[in-house]
């Protein structure tokens, strides 16, 4: 059997079973039981409902845009013509090259958490999808990460846009911020979630779209919440 830390217990203690708690709750019980050094997430894990009447599953997939950011850090590369160097290095990206840095992501060497690639270089990181694909990095012009915008894209990424996608289970997951949040901007961010998530239910699926909410924080224990 797995051994819970003494902390863990502690904070099984003051959980609260047996009733609905609404959202706004719940992100106090988590923010008073995130008592670590480090300024933990705060995480919204799901399931939504993959069958389609007309058969086939869903496949979600798509950015949100958080109204007051997730608070995690990008180290972002921007990949682009040489005529376009300066303007990304301006943008804020950590990383920028042109036909050097594609020959960085060749060797393996992904020194970078997220990649934007202007339209004219798709064709020549192409080839490289095997190598971005697993990692999650190749770049997707429905995620943001595809533009001639280099400036916008990197700033999106930076503030508070994060990828959704759901795997064969129809779980999917996703930061909403950091205990350091009010809880204001935290339950703001949570329903700016759901409700994006919620428009994203094809004319497909019948009945509720979101099967079930959970909330934790990264060292915490996890609530159900609802889908508002």
């Amino acid at each position: 059997m797995k051994k819970r830390s003494k902390r863990f217990k502690e904070l099984q203690k003051s959980s609260v079973t047996g009733k609905k708690i609404e959202t706004k709750e719940i992100l106090n019980l988590i923010k008073k039981g995130s008592n670590t050094k480090f300024d933990e997430s705060v995480d919204v894990s799901m399931r939504i409902n993959l069958k389609q009447t007309k058969g086939g599953d869903l496949s979600l997939r798509t950015v949100v845009k958080l109204p007051n950011g997730s608070g995690k850090k990008s180290k972002v590369a921007v990949l682009c013509e040489s005529d376009k160097i300066d303007e990304a290095k301006k943008s804020g990206a950590e990383v920028v090259g042109s036909d050097d840095l594609i020959e960085k992501i060749a060797s393996g060497k992904l020194d970078f958490t997220k990649l934007i690639c202007t339209p004219a270089m798709m064709s020549k990181i192409g080839k490289h999808g095997k190598i971005l694909g697993p990692k999650g990095l190749m770049p997707n012009p429905k995620l943001g990460t595809v533009s001639n915008d280099i400036t916008k894209a990197v700033n999106d990424i930076k503030n508070g846009l994060v990828e959704i996608k759901n795997d064969k289970d129809g779980n999917l997951a996703s930061t909403i911020g950091r205990k350091s949040y009010s809880t204001d901007k935290l339950l703001e961010n949570y329903n700016f979630l759901i409700e994006t998530i919620k428009k994203e239910k094809p004319d497909t699926i019948k009945g509720e779209f979101i099967k079930n909410i959970f909330i934790s924080s990264t060292m915490g224990i996890s609530y159900k919440a609802g889908a508002k």
